[in-house]
């Protein structure tokens, strides 16, 4: 799991917002600075509050997002310098699993039709291989062949998230990102979802970035984490590494809210004060508003990143 399929090196994501009737622009810094690396094979989660940079991390990965600055690395090439050959290549290797399954299907077309889109406009496949193809993709993601015939709204939610699933495992990708893509669906539907998830990365040496904030899910699916706190990556580790042996504050705090299914008792951490807006971001460490083991020197620089031992690494004075 060494041979690393995208590498991002200090990427900035910012949007433009109007003040509304006060009038004037305010920035929101999305993702501020963020260094990552996600292995052929692998799982890597992304996990944060509401509003930490997540889906917009994403998002610009995919290009759905232009970044401020920085670079994404796919296989070698930096995806933000790619001519639109290389783009409409790259788009065939990389492909997207979204949070709401009805919002991301069309509801005027068949599920046949969803799925043979993105074939008929990127192969040179023939009518017969790409009615094949969408069958087994259908199949391999547990709906019967009788369901492409069908509409969105004919479906229940798990069934239409199996769908979105097809459709981004169409066109045999290498690299898929799934943002949020059980938060949705009732607790049952979940289970069989996330095995899904699972079982495709297994059989067909997917790899995958998942971002969610549930961390159950996280340990139960992902091979590494990446914990995201304002636009930043504070600390990244495996899942074992994380769950028993958590460094920064933040991540203990994530953690202490998890539900024990055995009974035993934990102290929960309640954090204290709002989460800072991403338009007017604190000085220093942008954890140190709201961290239980603040020092005077977090409130005036930022921490940089530790590496604890291999693979495990943490933005925090705790360990600089």
């Amino acid at each position: 799991m060494n041979d690393c399929l995208v590498k991002i090196r200090d990427l900035h994501v910012e949007y433009k917002t109007d003040k509304g009737v006060f009038g004037g622009i305010q920035i929101i810094h999305a993702v501020n600075g963020v260094n990552l690396e996600i292995y052929k094979g692998e799982i890597l989660a992304i996990a944060g509050e509401s509003g930490c940079g997540k889906s917009t991390l994403a998002k610009a990965i995919i290009k759905l997002e232009k970044p401020l600055s920085g670079e994404i690395f796919f296989e070698g090439s930096d995806m933000l310098k790619m001519t639109k050959k290389e783009l409409k290549d790259f788009r065939k290797k990389v492909q997207m699993i979204f949070q709401n399954p009805y919002s991301s299907l069309d509801p005027k077309m068949k599920i046949g039709d969803t799925l043979k889109e993105p074939l008929k406009i990127n192969t040179d496949l023939s009518d017969d291989e790409i009615e094949k193809t969408v069958e087994e993709t259908a199949c391999k993601v547990g709906l019967d062949k009788d369901c492409l015939m069908l509409y969105p709204h004919e479906f229940s939610g798990g069934q239409r998230q199996r769908i979105a699933i097809a459709r981004a495992l169409v066109l045999n990708p290498k690299f898929i990102l799934a943002d949020e893509p059980v938060s949705a669906l009732d607790v049952s539907i979940q289970a069989q979802i996330i095995n899904l998830l699972k079982e495709l990365k297994e059989n067909y040496n997917l790899t995958f970035l998942l971002i969610t904030h549930d961390m159950s899910v996280i340990k139960y699916l992902a091979d590494r984490v990446a914990i995201m706190y304002l636009g930043e990556i504070v600390e990244t580790g495996t899942v074992d590494e994380i769950f028993n042996n958590p460094k920064h504050p933040y991540t203990k705090a994530l953690l202490s809210a998890v539900p024990e299914i055995s009974g035993n008792k934990k102290e929960k951490i309640i954090l204290q004060g709002e989460l800072p807006s991403p338009a007017n971001l604190p000085k220093g460490c942008k954890f140190h508003t709201r961290c239980p083991e603040v020092m005077l020197k977090c409130k005036e620089n930022c921490p940089h990143n530790t590496e604890i031992k291999d693979g495990h690494s943490v933005k925090c004075f705790l360990y600089n």
